[in-house]
This record gives C-alpha cells, sequence and structure tokens, in this order.
C-alpha cells in the first residue's frame, strides 16, 4: 500500500481539488494506495480520502497559512504516515503513470522537483517529493527553535530545505513539468497558441495563476496592467486529466 498526502487549508483551494487528485492517482496508479489529505476541512471531501488534522507546527501568525506549514511533515514522526511517502500538491494535474515516484531512487529519503526557474541551484520545487517521513527532523526542529532566524533567512520554505536538507536527489526532469514555465507559449506566442503536453509528463505544476479550471476556460485572473502578458488560451487536455 504506497501512501500520497496533500494539505489543504483555507479557501485557496476546495475540496473539489483534493477530490480531483484522489481520481486521478485513481486512474494513474497501478499499485494500492492511500490518498492522506491534512486539512482543516473536511468538508465535501471524498470518502475514499483520509483525511487527518493539520499537523501540529508553532509559527508566527503571519506564515501560519502559508507553504512554511509543510515544514510540519518533517518532524520525527508525523500522524497517520510512515516510511517513504509522496507528497502532492492540490494544484496538480497527474497526466502519466505514478508508481516509478516510489520506485525512483528508492534509497533516497528525499527525491525532488529541480526547480523550473533555478536549475543548476539545486532548489528544489516541492510540487511534487517524495520524503521518508522522520529522516530530516533537523529541518523542523531548526525551524521551532529559532523561527526568526530561518524565516528571515530564507525566502520561501522550499528554499529553506533545500539549502538545509543533508540528502537530495532530482526526478528526470521530464517528468515534472511546470504550466507556467516549461509548457506556455513564451510571449507573444501565447496569444496565438495553446500550450502543448509532452508525452513523457507525468504531473504538471501551476505555480501561482493561472489555476487549472482557468487554464482549462482560456482565463488569467491578473490585475489589468498584467493582461498584456498574462494570457492562456483554452487548453483541451486539461478537461481530459483534470477530473
Amino acid at each position: 500500500m504506497k501512501t500520497i498526502i496533500c494539505m489543504k487549508w483555507g479557501a485557496r483551494y476546495p475540496s473539489d481539488f483534493a477530490n480531483r487528485l484522489q481520481s486521478m492517482l485513481t486512474r494513474n496508479m497501478r499499485s494500492p494506495f492511500r490518498l492522506v489529505c491534512y486539512t482543516d476541512d473536511t468538508s465535501g471531501l471524498d470518502p475514499r480520502i483520509e483525511a487527518l488534522p493539520l499537523p501540529p507546527i508553532d509559527l508566527p501568525a503571519l506564515y501560519s497559512f502559508r507553504p512554511w506549514r509543510k515544514i510540519s511533515l518533517w518532524a520525527n514522526s508525523v500522524p497517520g504516515i510512515e516510511g517513504n511517502v509522496l507528497f502532492l500538491d492540490l494544484d496538480l494535474i497527474i497526466t502519466g503513470p505514478m508508481d516509478d515516484f516510489f520506485d525512483y531512487k528508492p534509497e533516497s529519503s528525499f527525491c525532488v522537483i529541480e526547480n523550473w526557474t533555478q536549475y543548476g541551484s539545486g532548489i528544489g520545487n516541492t510540487s511534487v517529493y517524495r520524503f521518508r517521513v522522520g529522516s530530516h527532523p533537523y529541518i523542523y526542529e531548526n525551524l521551532q527553535t529559532d523561527p526568526d532566524r530561518v524565516l528571515s533567512s530564507f525566502p520561501n520554505s522550499q528554499t529553506y530545505i533545500s539549502k538545509t536538507i543533508q540528502e537530495k536527489d532530482f526526478w528526470p526532469d521530464s517528468w515534472c513539468v511546470s504550466f507556467k514555465h516549461t509548457l506556455l507559449p513564451r510571449w507573444p506566442m501565447n496569444f496565438i497558441r495553446a500550450a502543448n503536453l509532452p508525452p513523457a509528463t507525468r504531473a504538471v505544476a501551476f505555480t501561482g495563476r493561472p489555476d487549472p479550471d482557468e487554464v482549462m476556460e482560456g482565463r488569467w485572473t491578473a490585475p489589468w496592467y498584467k493582461k498584456w502578458y498574462k494570457f492562456v488560451r483554452p487548453t483541451p487536455w486539461v478537461a481530459e486529466h483534470w477530473r
């Protein structure tokens, strides 16, 4: 039984995003799996999803419901999970087989996307990562011991993890792509062509805006003064996979 987890808090992503993730995994996992959703609101979740409370972490109020909350998963133990676990962001589209994320470099305690905008810098993007529960508790403990130092020293949680962790491997580049940084045609071609989906892709990450529902319909929520370049055409393959 493979364990896959996600986190959901606040109103940014409704339960429908977690439910679609469950459905996409069902179509793209050969092995039996469980999806655990750590959340502050279980309403509307697919009953196949195991809903658990958000793991405890002590953060300044300004950071309590930002991606820094993900650091709670690096504690020595996390309720409901053990061993090698695959974390997935809610705003992913799963487009290909996912079992390989468990089979790839099984000896590694941390595999992650190499961040698309920082190739060669050793920075991971934590939209998709596999970790061994309890293998690097200092990531959690350092933040809890001296949050002011950590939060002032790193621009975001994934940079903190990448610069602090003592072991790191990157997924093959073709497995995980960014819609915005990998697939979206560069300006001004984004006004003319829709984004294509490479056949080797397993997961498409949607960092910031646009979200999958916006891309499907050809919308991009942005201030009026950025509309001259923030444009996306309707993208048919989104509806095929994001369901």
